[in-house]
C-alpha cells in the first residue's frame, strides 16, 4: 500500500492513537455521507421503523411462540429489503477502505525496531525437519547468539541487534540452509516504520522467517490494551452513532 504513503504518510509522525482516531473520523464521515446520499432516506426511515414495530411485538408475544414465528418471518424480510438497499453504498466504499486498512496494517500494526535495540528472529520448518542454518548478517547488524543454528522443534532462533538503517537487496539478511540462501529484508528506525514482519518461504522445508516486532498498542482501556483494528472499531461505532444522529441518516 506503498501508493498511499504520499497521502498518509505525513501521519505518521503523529502519537498513533490520533492516526487512528483521525483514518475512523475520516472513514466514518465517508460512509456516512455517501449512505446519505446513495439510499431512499425516507424508506430507510419506515423499514427501521417497522423493524423495531415488529421487535416490539416479539416482546409481547413471549407466550405465544406460533405467532411470535411469524412476526419473526416478516421481520427478517423487512431486514432483508433493509440491507438490499444499503448495498450501493457499501460497494462504493468497500474498495477505499480495504485499502486503507492495508495502510494501517503496514504501517501501524508493530512498533519498529529501534537502533540498540536487542530483536530475535525465527525460521520455522516443515514437521520433523533436522540439520542446521546459518544467520549471515550485514554490516551495521550485530548477532548476539551463535550465526549457525541447530534446528529444534522445527524452530530457529537468533537474537540481534544493529544500527539504524535499511537492509535490503545487497544488504539484507541471508539465511542459508540445505544449499538454499533465503534473503529477508530489515529495517531500523527511531520512526514508525518497519518490514514486513512475516516471509513465506516457497518450494522449501523452510517454511516462515518472521521478526519478532512487538505488537503495537494503541489504546490502553483500563488495562485492557488494544492494536489498532480494536481501536478503530470502537472509534467509528461511537462517532457512526454521533454522526447519523447529527445528519438525521437512517
Amino acid at each position: 500500500m506503498a501508493f498511499l504513503d504520499p497521502v498518509l504518510g505525513p501521519l505518521l509522525t503523529l502519537n498513533p492513537l490520533i492516526i487512528v482516531l483521525l483514518i475512523s473520523f475520516i472513514i466514518t464521515v465517508l460512509i456516512t455521507v455517501i449512505y446519505k446520499y446513495t439510499t431512499n432516506q425516507n424508506l430507510m426511515k419506515q423499514l427501521k421503523d417497522e423493524m423495531k414495530e415488529f421487535q416490539k411485538e416479539m416482546k409481547e408475544l413471549k407466550n405465544d411462540p406460533k405467532k411470535a414465528m411469524e412476526v419473526n418471518k416478516k421481520a427478517m424480510q423487512t431486514n432483508m429489503k433493509y440491507m438490499s438497499h444499503s448495498m450501493r453504498s457499501t460497494l462504493i466504499t468497500f474498495i477505499p477502505i480495504i485499502l486503507i486498512f492495508g495502510w494501517m496494517n503496514n504501517s501501524i500494526a508493530y512498533e519498529p525496531i529501534r537502533p540498540g535495540e536487542e530483536f530475535s528472529i525465527d525460521a520455522s520448518f516443515s514437521k520433523n525437519t533436522q540439520g542446521t542454518i546459518e544467520l549471515v548478517v550485514p554490516e551495521g547488524i550485530t548477532l548476539i547468539t551463535e550465526s549457525e543454528k541447530t534446528i529444534k522443534d522445527d524452530k530457529a532462533t537468533w537474537v540481534l541487534k544493529g544500527e539504524e538503517g535499511s537492509y535490503s537487496n545487497d544488504k539484507a539478511l541471508e539465511f542459508k540452509f540445505n544449499n538454499e540462501i533465503e534473503y529477508k529484508n530489515l529495517i531500523i528506525s527511531n520512526k514508525q516504520e518497519f518490514a514486513p514482519v512475516t516471509q513465506v518461504v516457497k518450494d522449501s522445508k523452510l517454511k516462515i522467517i518472521k521478526i519478532n516486532n512487538q505488537p503495537m498498542k494503541v489504546l490502553n482501556l483500563f488495562g485492557w490494551k488494544i492494536g489498532w483494528l480494536g481501536t478503530y472499531i470502537i472509534f467509528s461505532i461511537l462517532l457512526s452513532m454521533l454522526l447519523r444522529k447529527i445528519l438525521k441518516v437512517y
